[in-house]
């Protein structure tokens, strides 16, 4: 397996991986000059937590790196479209982005969405599944070892165990007892397990319709959800020889293997996005 650098791009093949020749080898510089000449056709994607914000073993304590912010709000009027895609509901990405203007907000892995600041718009095949989840998150609360934090977000439930990291099989194994009971998904993360309603939204899903008609995208992530967002990107540059995408991993002890083996471009933290992001800056400008 290649040892990704920072600053570095290796242009992975789409990812049916068949006998094709890696594209020659760029370096982030070289992948933001691309990007400024099709800046106006270009949506610039990030993840939430792990890539904007570091975590912490408080999932409602977390703030966004420092730069992180500034950064994306100089370059929002520059490129086509920003979107935040996270786990999150859609209100406390708002509350945690400091009113950041002209940036699309997709929340629990696309169930909710926010354009530019307007409403709050749900997925009306999730509505009906708000009540099963408050009973779920209910029944963790009673059922689950201490230990486990039980965070319920009206169309999802995720169970952490982020601060008792014995308990994963446990909180594991029940979760998957309750998703085949009550036919919800699964999608596992950090030291979380979220269970959310069978209906067909995910991160690979939002960035597919969002770049149908973009000339390029970045898509910054950390977590295996992310992944599918990767490969939405590769698809749809395997589709058009002209679109420009880039796959960026943020890297972690948890997941960050698996992910930075996914991307071209590995950064080291939430913090160091604070710093590529302020570096991109002079290029698009």
């Amino acid at each position: 397996m290649s040892h990704h650098n920072r600053g570095t791009l290796s242009r992975v093949p789409p990812l049916n991986l068949g006998n094709q020749q890696p594209m020659t080898p760029l370096n982030a510089d070289q992948a933001w000059r691309t990007t400024a000449g099709r800046a106006a056709g270009t949506v610039l994607f990030f993840d939430f937590d792990g890539t904007l914000a570091p975590v912490d073993d408080d999932p409602t304590a977390v703030q966004p790196a420092p730069k992180v912010l500034a950064a994306i709000e100089a370059l929002a009027p520059v490129v086509r479209r920003v979107a935040i895609v996270s786990a999150r509901p859609v209100e406390f990405l708002r509350d945690h982005l400091g009113g950041l203007t002209g940036v699309d907000l997709y929340g629990l892995y696309g169930l909710e969405h926010s354009h530019s600041g307007g409403e709050t718009v749900t997925e009306p095949a999730a509505l009906p599944w708000v009540p099963t989840m408050a009973e779920l998150a209910d029944l963790a609360r009673a059922e689950l070892p201490p230990g486990t934090l039980v965070e319920y977000k009206r169309l999802s439930v995720a169970l952490h165990w982020r601060t008792a990291p014995q308990l994963g099989t446990t909180v594991e194994e029940w979760g998957r007892a309750q998703a085949e009971r009550l036919g919800l998904r699964m999608q596992a993360g950090r030291m979380v397990l979220e269970l959310k309603p069978p209906v067909d939204r995910d991160k690979g899903m939002v960035i597919d319709e969002v770049v149908r008609d973009a000339q390029g995208a970045w898509y910054f992530g950390d977590d295996v959800s992310d992944i599918k967002a990767f490969a939405a990107l590769r698809s749809r540059a395997a589709a058009d020889p002209h679109f420009f995408g880039v796959c960026v991993a943020v890297a972690n002890p948890e997941t960050g293997h698996e992910v930075a083996e996914a991307a071209d471009l590995t950064i080291d933290s939430p913090a160091a996005l604070g710093d590529f992001l302020t570096e991109a800056l002079p290029h698009l400008t």
